[in-house]
Parts: structure tokens; sequence; C-alpha cells
């Protein structure tokens, strides 16, 4: 489980890829990893994976054939900029809100536009199918960071950014046509679904019954 309160960002090393399965080996800012140990689990651009190697400052991880198909971790390159998190504790405040590291789809960005104290993202999410669950002044997951949506046209939402933000994030280097991770949060995805579920089945039993609906 992670907070959504991306640590930093951290540079991919080298990257050895296989049939359907890649490693990663990815260097971490001084004492930012510090007691971690073998099994424990990273959020890269919000994906959770797990620690395979340590050397000083440096992790590897493995990833799975399913994880390069939904996320964008196939895409990196040694030099990529990723952000992270270290899994949460108990105890740990959560300074935005529960992430699984379960990306469901990816999105581009579609526009940038600058101001003087913030920047707005746009953000074109590759499945129409999630866009249900994105809602004006929702959370969602971007790269594993916590955002707060603004607003929502077509299969398409905006984000604002405030300095801290970009700073600590990747969101400070990226530009539009780059990838990002999207994971939905869980809370409106289980009030979305339960709400079509009842209102499906009350359609159905008035359906039956011959009633007006």
């Amino acid at each position: 489980m992670f907070t959504g309160i991306v640590q930093g960002t951290a540079s991919v090393g080298t990257v050895q890829r296989q049939d359907k399965f890649s490693s990663l080996d990815i260097q971490f800012p001084a004492g930012k990893v510090d007691g971690i140990k073998i099994g424990a689990s990273v959020a890269i651009n919000g994906t959770c994976l797990t620690v395979t190697r340590i050397a000083e400052d440096t992790l590897s991880f493995d990833v799975m054939m399913e994880t390069l198909r939904a996320t964008n971790l196939g895409g990196l390159q040694p030099g990529s900029v990723v952000n992270f998190e270290r899994s949460a504790r108990v105890g740990d405040e959560i300074g935005g809100h529960n992430v699984s590291g379960h990306v469901h789809c990816t999105a581009t960005i579609a526009a940038v536009e600058q101001t003087e104290n913030n920047r707005r993202l746009t953000f074109a999410v590759s499945d129409p199918a999630f866009m249900k669950y994105v809602l004006p002044k929702g959370y969602i997951g971007v790269d594993g960071c916590s955002l707060t949506v603004g607003e929502v046209r077509g299969s398409s939402f905006s984000v604002y950014l405030i300095p801290e933000t970009l700073r600590v994030t990747v969101f400070g280097v990226k530009g539009v046509g780059d990838s990002v991770n999207i994971e939905i949060e869980t809370q409106t995805q289980a009030i979305v679904d339960t709400t079509e579920r009842v209102v499906a089945q009350y359609l159905e039993r008035i359906k039956g019954a011959g009633l007006p609906q």
C-alpha cells in the first residue's frame, strides 16, 4: 500500500530485456533507500515492484509481461527519470489517498498550460472505459502521484500542479506526448460499480413486473 505522496525521482541505470520480461536497475538519491530489504515493495511510476537486488543506492526490479503491457515501464530507457515511493508503514500519515500500485491503464499528456504559479496538464486516457470513474474533484493516481481531478471531458481529464509537485516529481520534466500510468481511486470505483449494479437490478425487476420505468 502507498500514500500517493511521491518521495522523489530516480534514474534508470540499465534495462535488460528478454522475451516478455525486463529487469531494471534504478539509481535512487543518496539515503532514500536506507534500510530497505530484498522483497520490499517500491512504487515506480505508481507501479508496485519488488526489490530483487540491492547495491548501495541502486535497486533492481523484475517486470513481468502483464506489467509491461499495462504500464509505461516497458518504454523506460537508461537515463529515464521515474517517480518513486516506498511502501507505507503502519502509522504513516496518508497525505494523499490509498494507492495500491496496481495500474489500470495509461494516458498520454495531451496539453500543458503554464501559468505563473501552477501548471495545468491534460491527459488523454488510453481506455475510455475507465473514464466513468474519473470525476471532477475526485482522486486519481498519475505515475503514482495522488492528484485531484480538475475538468473531465470525454476521454480526457486535467489536473493542476503546484511548483512543489513539479519539483519533486517527473511532471517537472514530462511534456506533451509522454505516457503516464493511471490508477483509479478504489472507493470511487466501488461506488460507481455498486450503483450501476443496483440500478440494473432494479430496472430488471420493474421490467419483469410490467411496471413503467
